[in-house]
């Protein structure tokens, strides 16, 4: 039974036929009871409800008459049938490609989902049978077809391309069916374990690679600027020497650090607290000396 056929309506005009032949066979004889009895079945027979989202086409004597829109219609019992009705709701149908090789031989395997509506009832239902399926199909015909004229790399990288690429051919096959694809997305791209492997020791060379040519390029920047500095040096001795008395400072500013400075490096910076310190280091050295000897 077609969905719709037994509703309220029907049940009301049932309803009053039994009341009305029930009074005719009171008042009239058999014969206008039984005639009202079947005209009230007719039109009992007769109505049908379809849903907001639904519609439906019908047939009299096997010719389309016309789309059935929402609400409550008519029809004449044995001389037209409803076929069918469609819902006109957006659908998301799930298709997929495995083991599809790619333009360089990959083999992959890919997810996708398709979210299509109905927007021609009369093309979904007279001009193609099981629309449904074949929709399915057809997408994942497209799929393969757009696989295999892709890289791997590509595919992975530019799935929005590869989105609008399917879209396109599949709405154009399904837009002659009375069905319109609004959208394709990509969800996953499975490849074989051992290629994702491999894919990964490649990338982490590239990076590895990068980060030495990286440092490369910082030595040598750095080393060009040292011998500015050089040069500076060169042509003036007291930047050196203040240099030298930074770097030694820098290094035991740091509480509890302990630096042991050669004698020959305090006299290379002239006078004051590091030639004193170097000379205290001298006379210590001769008292240590001469105590040695007396022993």
């Amino acid at each position: 039974m077609l969905k719709g056929s037994f509703n309220i309506v029907t049940g009301l005009v049932l309803g009053a036929t039994f009341l009305l032949t029930w009074a005719a066979s009171e008042m009239l004889s058999s014969e206008v009871s039984n005639a009202v009895c079947v005209v009230g079945i007719i039109v009992a027979l007769s109505p049908r409800m379809v849903q907001e989202w639904d519609r439906g086409v019908l047939l009299r004597l096997g010719c389309f008459r016309r789309v059935l829109k929402p609400g409550v219609t008519w029809v004449l019992p044995g001389l037209d049938i409803i076929t069918s009705l469609v819902d006109m709701r957006i659908r998301s149908t799930d298709f997929a490609a495995e083991k599809t090789l790619t333009a360089d031989t990959v083999p992959v395997n890919v997810d996708a989902v398709m979210f299509w509506v109905v927007t021609d009832a009369k093309k979904a239902i007279l001009e193609i049978e099981h629309f449904e399926q074949t929709i399915n199909l057809a997408a994942q015909t497209t799929l393969r077809d757009v696989i295999g004229k892709t890289e791997l790399l590509q595919m992975i990288s530019d799935r929005d391309r590869l989105d609008e690429e399917l879209l396109s051919v599949i709405d154009t096959k399904t837009s002659e069916w009375g069905i319109t694809v609004q959208s394709v997305e990509i969800r996953d791209v499975r490849i074989p374990g051992a290629l994702e492997d491999a894919m990964s020791r490649t990338a982490q060379a590239e990076r590895e690679q990068e980060a030495r040519e990286i440092l490369a390029q910082s030595e040598v920047r750095v080393a060009g600027e040292m011998a500015k500095a050089a040069q500076v040096y060169e042509h003036s001795p007291q930047a050196m020497r203040l240099r030298a008395m930074n770097m030694t400072y820098e290094s035991i500013k740091e509480r509890g650090a302990l630096m042991v400075i050669p004698t020959g490096m305090t006299a290379s910076l002239d006078s004051g607290v590091f030639g004193m310190a170097a000379a205290g280091f001298k006379l210590g050295d001769e008292e240590h000396a001469g105590e040695a000897s007396d022993t």
